[in-house]
């Protein structure tokens, strides 16, 4: 049954296909690139391929043709696009009007090919700004030998004048990283992990390296998805913060944190080329019950994109602090809300379809400690045993008033709290859109 109420109007999601982890995320002349893991031929997993869209303000998405198709002998699993300024790579026409993007993906290689069930790093690249692609000819670029070496993120390292590459070997929850000069040969620099979480397997890593607001100084983040261990059950995102000296990165003693409390946001990674502010997007949505999310004709969307930086906290510790991009004046049918919630109160939002029959709730309890995110009075809440229905996130100590910000989008909510310090993302289901806003405390 097609649901064209629950399609966001500000979130990403396809026409009619599967969506669900972004790669490529990039900037290029005054245009947002995203590609993401899809299947071309229908709205569940498998035929992985690099679906497209394009964007000048983030919010509003046109999906473009399939960029990286699957072929007999492999997949397209999850990788990154990088803007390559000084044509390293040697990927750059003489006759183009600017610098190659260069895209660094996974080749999972089918049974049929002979290199069947191994999984290698592989390049393409395109001198018209990403509506075709040229794969490399030496592919694969980077091979391991193994079933579970996957998701390069690259990015240019300044210090070193240098590419690194941070991948994962999945199964023994490891971030591998690597550095090249022209992203066509590779060398191994050091090995992070097991840490932190390690209930499920480890996907999508990114390193970036943040401003500590305030401070004048930066420090580096390391972000890593699991399938499974999430806070809220399922899969999750957690993210390390630390140094990174061009060949190892060291994590800080505050060890992992999560970088959203909610269900629903799964392989963060960030923009490449976006000078002055860094801006990441995930995956809304949990492997435990992503396959099962009743959406039609589309499954899958991603977050909003988030501008991040770090802030203190009441230690004196570094952590990531998350904004949205917002529009600029209001979207019909998408709720922006904000509440201010004074020392010891408690503040509640209540949004609602317009006959109140569905409604999602999110509290903060100043008393408690708590952010809370209650979906299960918000339609389908039984298409998956695995679907929390009422999620918590704790929150930090705060002088003043803690501000409150719920965007709820089709069938995403996404809330913010304590300036962006935690966020909550969470699927709704209801059947029509949820529109009333109440304050009720």
């Amino acid at each position: 049954m097609s649901t064209p109420h629950l399609r966001p109007r500000i979130h990403l999601a396809p026409a009619s296909t599967w969506l669900n982890d972004p790669n490529g995320l990039v900037l290029l002349d005054g245009v947002y690139h995203a590609f993401f893991q899809t299947n071309p031929e229908g709205d569940g997993w498998g035929n992985m391929s690099w679906g497209h869209a394009t964007s000048t303000d983030l919010l509003t998405w046109q999906e473009q043709p399939v960029a990286l198709r699957h072929t007999e002998h492999e997949v397209i699993y999850s990788g990154s696009v990088v803007v390559d300024h000084a044509n390293t790579s040697g990927f750059g026409d003489s006759g183009a009007a600017g610098p190659p993007l260069v895209a660094v993906y996974t080749s999972a290689y089918t049974d049929v090919s002979p290199r069947a069930r191994t999984q290698a790093q592989s390049l393409a690249h395109s001198t018209d700004g990403g509506a075709s692609w040229t794969l490399h000819p030496g592919n694969p670029v980077l091979d391991r030998a193994s079933s579970d070496f996957r998701d390069p993120k690259v990015f240019w390292h300044r210090q070193s004048e240098s590419w690194v590459m941070v991948a994962v070997e999945a199964v023994h929850r490891q971030v591998v990283l690597y550095r090249s000069a022209d992203m066509l040969s590779w060398e191994h620099l050091s090995t992070f992990g097991p840490a932190g979480s390690t209930e499920g397997v480890w996907e999508c890593p990114d390193l970036v390296e943040l401003p500590v607001a305030g401070t004048g100084r930066s420090a580096w983040v390391l972000v890593v998805s699991l399938g499974a261990g999430g806070p809220a059950g399922g899969s999750g995102t957690q993210y390390f913060v630390g140094d990174f000296d061009g060949v190892t990165f060291t994590a800080d003693a505050a060890g992992a944190r999560w970088l959203d409390h909610g269900p629903d946001h799964y392989a963060a990674v960030s923009f490449d080329n976006t000078p002055g502010r860094r801006l990441m997007m995930g995956w809304a949505s949990n492997w435990a019950y992503a396959a099962e999310v009743p959406t039609s004709p589309w499954r899958g969307c991603l977050s909003l994109a988030r501008e991040v930086d770090l802030v203190l906290d009441e230690a004196a510790l570094p952590v990531l602090r998350q904004r949205p991009v917002l529009p600029a004046a209001a979207v019909e049918r998408v709720v922006v809300q904000r509440l201010a919630v004074a020392a010891g109160a408690t503040g509640r939002l209540r949004v609602s379809t317009a006959d109140g029959e569905d409604r999602v709730e999110v509290t903060v309890d100043r008393a408690a400690g708590l952010l809370l995110l209650d979906r299960s009075a918000c339609g389908d809440v039984t298409f998956s045993p695995a679907l929390p229905t009422v999620v918590t996130a704790p929150l930090p100590a705060a002088d003043g008033p803690v501000d409150l910000l719920v965007v709820v989008d089709g069938c995403v909510v996404e809330v913010y709290a304590v300036d962006g310090r935690v966020c909550l993302t969470a699927l709704v289901l209801p059947s029509a859109r949820l529109t009333v806003v109440e304050v009720l405390g």
